[in-house]
């Protein structure tokens, strides 16, 4: 790639071969930019960092554009270190006063717990990137929030434009819908200071924006709603499985399973129906995913799925990125289960309609991904949250399968083909290009 092309440095504490959530804007954001032209330098932790945090997804890293630099990160992992031999002496003597001090020296370079000494390595890191190869954009994904402060750096000492990408939010509190922290706390203003001098602020649907647009006015003409999509690539290959009408169904669920999602609901919602409907009687409800988000398993979330194996709830366990088409081949139909939010949209609702695969909506209308499923032609929405509706929701999702087609498929993948993901940052990409240009001039 031409040396006079822009220089974007892309900081993400989420990338491969991370099995976070956020990898996956991360990995498609930094290809995306390659692919229009720039030169692009990824900072991130080194790889032994998610073995221990958030599991690892090897495959995932042959994903990544060759032409992209990655340079790892040194990042502090002594608070999760379980081997006592490793511990200080202090540690080992009084472990209650040790996490006191890590608590505050991970805190006193920037405001967030466990992460925010991460800016120790990461501000010198950015600089010693832009001192070998001028950088002419820096955009960070959040979170953890820690990930702005290299944009924040390079501004204040060379004036290099920065982008906020808010992947999550800061400081509200999706499900509430509450602030996390008084607006004077520290970390509150911390985040008016990098919001008030971003080039641009993206966030990942309207209700997020909207809360920081009011919060923030000051931002509302450069804040931008860049939303996930689905990545077409890592869904090459698929078709939907052949069926003849009366055979059993694969019910799916792939995606993390974590606390705020309705699980006991659904898994009662899929037993009502089983009582109700001879077909889903001999079908099975296929469960592929994450336990939790870190390297150890949610044990919770493990034995509520395993209290209803005796009404055809089957758990499959974690599933590579790169093996998400096979996957989904094997799907009748999808279940995407959600928390109630009106500020959640998930990254999976744009993977599941991609497939063309009818979709149950096991959450609340008012979470926001029922606004991306209102234009596709195959969803079936429920009510409401409860046990009721969501049985409701398995008998209409049969029935609709029964009764469907393949030119259903073909319409509903071609309604979902404005969700993919380079659609959405094909515009960002553009302006900023312009932005560097200009400045450049």
């Amino acid at each position: 790639m031409a040396d006079t092309a822009p220089h974007l440095l892309y900081v993400a504490w989420g990338y491969p071969p991370s099995r976070g959530a956020g990898m996956y804007r991360a990995l498609a954001t930094a290809n995306a930019f390659v692919a229009a032209g720039w030169r692009v330098t990824v900072l991130t932790p080194e790889r032994q960092v998610f073995a221990q945090l958030t599991d690892l997804d090897p495959l995932t890293e042959n994903a990544i554009d060759p032409r992209i630099r990655v340079v790892r990160v040194p990042f502090d992992l002594s608070r999760g270190e379980t081997d006592l031999s490793r511990w200080s002496r202090f540690r080992i003597s009084s472990p209650l006063a040790w996490s006191g001090v890590t608590l505050l020296r991970e805190n006193l370079p920037f405001p967030e717990p466990r992460y925010g000494g991460w800016k120790r390595h990461l501000v010198p890191a950015a600089r010693r990137v832009h001192a070998e190869n001028p950088v002419d954009l820096v955009i960070g994904t959040a979170n953890p929030n820690v990930d702005f402060t290299p944009g924040w750096a390079l501004w204040r000492r060379h004036r290099v434009p920065y982008v906020m990408d808010y992947r999550d939010t800061w400081h509200l509190n999706m499900y509430s819908g509450r602030r996390t922290a008084s607006p004077n706390a520290r970390s509150s203003r911390w985040e008016k200071k990098l919001l008030r001098h971003a080039a641009e602020v993206w966030f990942v649907n309207a209700p997020i924006k909207g809360w920081h647009d009011a919060t923030y006015p000051f931002i509302a003409n450069r804040s931008h709603v860049v939303s996930n999509g689905f990545d077409a690539d890592f869904l090459a290959g698929f078709a939907p499985r052949a069926r003849s009408v009366g055979e059993p169904l694969s019910i799916g669920y792939l995606g993390t399973i974590y606390g705020p999602m309705p699980l006991e609901q659904s898994f009662e919602g899929w037993r009502l129906a089983r009582e109700r409907s001879a077909l889903l009687a001999r079908s099975t409800f296929d469960v592929h995913g994450r336990l939790g988000h870190y390297a150890s398993p949610d044990l919770q979330a493990k034995e509520v799925i395993d209290r209803y194996r005796d009404d055809g709830v089957v758990f499959h366990g974690k599933v590579s990125k790169t093996d998400v088409a096979r996957t989904y081949a094997g799907f009748d139909g999808l279940a995407l289960i959600l928390g109630r939010s009106r500020y959640i949209t998930s990254g999976k609702v744009f993977e599941y309609v991609a497939t063309g695969l009818p979709v149950a909506a096991l959450h609340h209308p008012e979470t926001a991904s029922t606004s991306v499923l209102e234009t596709y032609p195959r969803a079936i929405l429920a009510a409401d949250d409860t046990t009721e509706a969501f049985a409701d929701a398995f008998v209409r999702l049969a029935e609709h399968i029964e009764a469907s087609t393949a030119a259903d498929a073909e319409q509903a993948r071609a309604a979902a083909e404005r969700w993919e993901r380079q659609h959405q940052l094909a515009p960002r990409i553009a302006e900023l290009r312009t932005l560097v240009e200009r400045k450049g001039r």
